[in-house]
């Protein structure tokens, strides 16, 4: 019969595809340990889709800072501890500054700066920096917008009237305006039709199934430009986009709409979430830590008082609050894995070879909690950032943003982002759980591209 035919066959094609898989490992020259991978599935049935930060965690172990993981017919070096990474994302930064092709990235198309890599990447970074330089990035002027996004904040926090309300919705609108502020030059009013519709569509979850109706709106507003952006003063991102787009014909030019929109969407997607989601974070570790809020709550009070808003030059005579806000991005992980990365050339390191096109996983998550590093790197404890004067004290660890050439371009923006909000919170409302202690649970929640804070109601109780 057909079945017994196929089962004589089996034992031949097992062996075949083992062959093949080993064929094709040893064509690739000669790249780090790893565990063997099994014939089709390779290593992907002993990984935690949800969780798999963890288990190369474990690998970490057994195999060291540098190995060889196999996905399907493609192998993937993880790159784990603060040595390795460093050596390998900033001693080796041209050669591992490839983005790999991420089903996660594809909805950019290949544009923009997320996705990108060679040429098209270092002309999107460029732009990108360049812009958020000159409309505040370093100066003033950017700090003012934060300060008046927190300001509308603390009015719509201050509407709940002490009634239990969930602040993620208004968290990520909040921090949508500060890039609506840079990209468009103006900012909406949390109702704005265009705003909910077109720029932050649904649930800030549903953001990738609506990028469509975000592109469109970023394309018409380009185009809307074109005749009337002033080439001697450009107000924003697009406008001085628009301006590049009008430069002399060049058939090879980066500046076209395409780039345009994907560098807008990445903008959006990559700083609003992770910053709002930070934001939802701290106050949930506030209730869950009264004591630490209240200790916050004290300092903000004797530096800052009540009379003015939070600037940025307080951070330096905020040590706790600025080791509070440090050690809620380290305890939360946001992203145990670095977007992945991909070699642009054959690199020798550290013995082995890897070679050009490879996909790199750097696991940043093995920094985080490494307790070389750390005083207590198992839980939330604002001490990892003190010393025993109670100064803040700066640890090259601290690596939730990344490293080397493919660092978060929004590092800048992000920190400003958070001192501000965290302080303006801080600093008119205590916060409060609308469960028992012992029931509220801090732990994010887990996701194959990262760690996000759970869901949960508060009350924002007005400070006397």
């Amino acid at each position: 019969t057909v079945f017994t035919s196929f089962l004589l066959l089996l034992p031949g094609l097992v062996l075949l595809l083992l062959w093949k898989s080993q064929r094709k490992q040893s064509s690739i020259g000669q790249l780090p340990p790893g565990p063997t991978p099994y014939p089709l599935l390779a290593n992907m049935l002993q990984i935690d889709v949800k969780e798999p930060y963890k288990y190369y965690l474990k690998l970490s172990k057994k195999y060291g800072s540098v190995f060889t993981i196999w996905l399907a017919n493609s192998p993937v070096v993880i790159i784990s501890g603060y040595q390795a990474l460093k050596d390998t994302m900033i001693g080796l930064g041209e050669e591992f500054s490839g983005r790999a092709t991420y089903p996660l990235l594809m909805i950019t198309l290949g544009y923009g700066v997320l996705s990108t890599s060679g040429h098209r990447w270092k002309e999107m970074r460029r732009v990108t920096l360049m812009t958020l330089k000159n409309f505040g990035m370093g100066r003033r002027s950017i700090e003012e917008r934060v300060r008046e996004e927190a300001e509308k904040l603390v009015e719509m926090f201050k509407k709940c009237k002490g009634s239990a309300f969930s602040p993620a919705d208004m968290l990520s609108n909040t921090v949508a305006n500060v890039i609506c502020s840079i990209v468009f030059g103006q900012r909406f009013e949390f109702e704005d039709p265009q705003f909910k519709f077109h720029l932050f569509p649904g649930k800030h979850h549903l953001l990738f199934r609506d990028v469509d109706k975000a592109r469109e709106y970023c394309k018409r507003q380009a185009k809307a430009r074109i005749n009337n952006v002033d080439p001697s003063c450009p107000q924003d991102l697009i406008d001085a986009f628009v301006l590049k787009i009008q430069e002399k014909y060049n058939p090879d030019t980066e500046y076209h709409f395409d780039n345009l929109i994907s560098l807008v969407w990445n903008l959006f997607s990559a700083v609003t979430e992770t910053t709002s989601s930070t934001v939802r974070q701290a106050l949930l570790l506030m209730m869950k830590h009264p004591d630490v809020q209240e200790r916050v709550q004290k300092e903000i009070d004797e530096v800052v008082g009540q009379d003015r808003w939070s600037s940025v030059e307080d951070r330096q005579n905020l040590p706790y609050t600025d080791a509070v806000i440090h050690e809620i991005q380290r305890n939360m992980d946001l992203a145990p894995i670095a977007v992945p990365h991909k070699m642009m050339c054959d690199t020798e390191y550290n013995g082995y070879v890897i070679p050009k096109g490879v996909m790199v996983f750097p696991l940043l998550s093995s920094v985080l909690i490494d307790p070389k590093m750390w005083k207590n790197p198992n839980c939330f404890d604002p001490e990892n950032f003190l010393d025993a004067d109670g100064r803040f004290q700066k640890n090259d660890a601290f690596v939730v943003f990344g490293m080397g050439k493919r660092a978060c371009l929004g590092e800048a923006l992000a920190r400003i982002e958070l001192f501000i909000f965290f302080t303006s919170l801080l600093q008119h409302f205590t916060f409060k759980a609308t469960v028992p202690l012992e029931e509220l649970d801090t732990t994010p929640t887990k996701c194959s591209f990262g760690c996000m804070p759970r869901t949960y109601d508060c009350y924002a109780i007005p400070r006397k």
